[in-house]
Parts: C-alpha cells; sequence; structure tokens
C-alpha cells in the first residue's frame, strides 16, 4: 500500500494518522506541492484533481481523504471505526460532511492564510472556525467521541475532524475556550499506534 502525501497537509494526514492507528504496512510518498508535484500527467492519472492524499492499495486507487478512510475501515473489517447500522454508519457521515464543509472552510481555511498564504478574508474564516468549534464542543459533551454518545470507541469522523482542529491555533483559531473539544484532542492523542500533524511557527503557535 502507497500513500502519496505532504507533511503539511491536514487532509493527508487523516489518511496518514489512519494507516498508522491501523497498523497497516505502507509507503509514504512525499508530494512536493511546491514544485507543482500534484499538477504532473503523472499525479493527474492517480487523482484527476491534482490534489493530495491519494492511497494505492493494489489495483485500487482511492484520492479524497475521506473516501480513504471509509476504504481503510472497510477493509480492515473492524467495524467499530465505521458501524454498519444505518443509524451508525449516518452519523458518521454527518461528520464527514462537516469536516468537508465547515471544517475545511473555517480552521483549515484560516491555516491556509498564514501556512501557505493564501488570500481568504481573516476574520470572516476565523469567525466561521470558532461557530463550527462551539458545535463540535457541545456536541462532545457527556461523550468521548463525536459520532456516538453510547460509544468507547471512536470513528473514522473523529479522525476526519482531528487534523484542521489540532493545528487550528497556526491560523490565530484560539481553542482554549473549548474545554470539551481540548479533552477530545488528547484522548486521540493517546490512541495507540497515533502520528502527529507536522507543527509550524505560525500564527498564535509563533
Amino acid at each position: 500500500m502507497k500513500l502519496y502525501h505532504h507533511p503539511l497537509s491536514g487532509h493527508a494526514h487523516r489518511a496518514r494518522l489512519f494507516l498508522n492507528l491501523l497498523a497497516i504496512d505502507h509507503e509514504e510518498v512525499f508530494v512536493d506541492l511546491a514544485k507543482g508535484a500534484h499538477k504532473t500527467p503523472e499525479y493527474l492519472k492517480l487523482n484527476v484533481f491534482g490534489q493530495i492524499p491519494v492511497l494505492v492499495d493494489g489495483e485500487h486507487v482511492i484520492s479524497d481523504s475521506n473516501a480513504i478512510l471509509v476504504y481503510l475501515a472497510k477493509k480492515s473489517g473492524d467495524t467499530q471505526w465505521l458501524p454498519e447500522t444505518p443509524a451508525g454508519a449516518a452519523a458518521v457521515q454527518r461528520w464527514l460532511s462537516v469536516a468537508a464543509g465547515q471544517i475545511a472552510f473555517g480552521p483549515a481555511a484560516a491555516r491556509l492564510i498564514t501556512v501557505f498564504g493564501r488570500k481568504f478574508d481573516a476574520e470572516e474564516v476565523i469567525a466561521r472556525a470558532h461557530a463550527i468549534l462551539e458545535v463540535i464542543d457541545g456536541q462532545l459533551a457527556g461523550r468521548q467521541w463525536i459520532a456516538d454518545v453510547a460509544s468507547a470507541h471512536p470513528t473514522i469522523a473523529d479522525i476526519a475532524l482531528y487534523s484542521y482542529i489540532s493545528s487550528a491555533p497556526e491560523g490565530n483559531v484560539d481553542l482554549s475556550a473549548y474545554a470539551n473539544v481540548n479533552a477530545w484532542l488528547r484522548r486521540i492523542e493517546a490512541l495507540p499506534g497515533f502520528v502527529p500533524f507536522q507543527k509550524t511557527a505560525a500564527g498564535l503557535a509563533a
């Protein structure tokens, strides 16, 4: 199994983190975004959108970080990560959508300004970040993991949300007011096989 990634991409970290939590042997291939390696003809054969990460497993090529999480959960056969029940699967999908939506346009976008120089409106995206963090903090009240109040095991929803929330201070998003979120971050970081998301000296982390 081969993972094409960049160490500063939260999307790539999701996939890398889950591979390690599952203890799946894999090769990591660095994609040099600064040199446009993700836009070469060779890479575009793997992902027509020119994005990272991409997972190659034999004849199967999976792009999109959340799709990779689903693939790996199914391949592992461990239904704790992705429940088989309709309600459980729907609960996980709800938060995968949040990871692709409010997280991408909130804390992830705020970090893109400080780490990669993107020209977003900082005030707007930081406000979006706090709006979704308030929701997540409320949802985590009385539960260990985001998708199921009764579960003692994380799901891929937790993995999808982790990277950009943990690095939110790099985008000038202060996490200090979110006690439940911070406790949840520590629980993920205590999981066997956890690998950290590479930090940068940007924003509040400077």
